[in-house]
């Protein structure tokens, strides 16, 4: 999808959230490819259900001056780093039009599509099939994807060409220091949870020499070899097959 010809839009800011489903407004709102997200007024339609006030202007007017409603985007790259856009999944340019509402920091607008994806790499899979089906979320929206590195963006992916080289190898390092830098800073200690496949969930109860104590519920103390207990990335927690128990 592309901004209309006849449009002139406004460049601004902002951040998503990203996840394997797509790419979402931080309040939820699901970001569609190929469809400029529409604004909607959640106090009209709350105001209607409910009964309880008056609808606060005409459901045509979108955004209103008066009102909160439309969707919300930053003037500038340093307001979004004020509010901590890194523990976010994506930031990036949008495309807003339409009516739009000015403020001090940034807009409200009727109409908005993004313009630019720009992804830390901590934000990535580890496994480059995981990195590609993430990434397919992303592509379909039709926009350049960059990689931030330390203060500046790299081109991983560009519409109508696709990986860029100097991007692509900048994500497979990056993310193999990241997984390494993991591995030496995480420590097994006693309270740690650990998931028995197939089993539950276990406390580490002692970490002795090269092997660890579990206790799994009601049962005895597991004893597991500590080179079997490994991180898994995906889902961010302590595993052992359930055979070493």
């Amino acid at each position: 999808m592309t901004v209309p010809d006849y449009i002139s839009p406004i460049t601004a800011y902002r951040a998503w959230q990203w996840n394997a489903n797509g790419l979402r407004s931080l309040n939820g709102e699901r970001w569609l490819p190929g469809h400029p997200l529409t604004a909607s007024c959640r106090v009209d339609a709350i105001s209607s259900i409910s009964g309880l006030s008056k609808v606060t202007h005409n459901p045509d007017e979108l955004p209103h001056f008066g009102c909160t409603c439309g969707v919300y985007a930053a003037k500038t790259i340093e307001h979004l780093r004020q509010c901590g856009y890194k523990k976010f999944g994506v930031h990036g340019e949008v495309c807003l039009w339409g009516k739009v509402v000015e403020h001090e920091r940034g807009w409200r607008a009727q109409f908005a599509y993004p313009k630019t994806f720009i992804v830390a790499p901590d934000k990535f899979p580890f496994s480059l099939s995981e990195i590609n089906a993430r990434l397919k979320t992303l592509t379909a929206f039709g926009t350049d994807i960059f990689i931030l590195r330390d203060c500046e963006n790299v081109a991983l992916w560009k519409h109508g060409s696709g990986f860029e080289a100097a991007g692509l190898d900048y994500l497979i390092k990056a993310r193999k220091e990241h997984y390494v830098r993991r591995q030496r800073e995480r420590t097994l200690t006693k309270g740690d949870r650990v998931a028995v496949l197939g089993h539950g969930i276990a406390v580490v109860e002692q970490v002795d020499g090269k092997e660890v104590h579990l206790a799994l519920g009601n049962r005895l103390v597991l004893r597991i070899a500590r080179k079997e207990i490994a991180v898994n990335e995906q889902n961010d927690r302590w595993e052992c097959e359930a055979n070493n128990a």
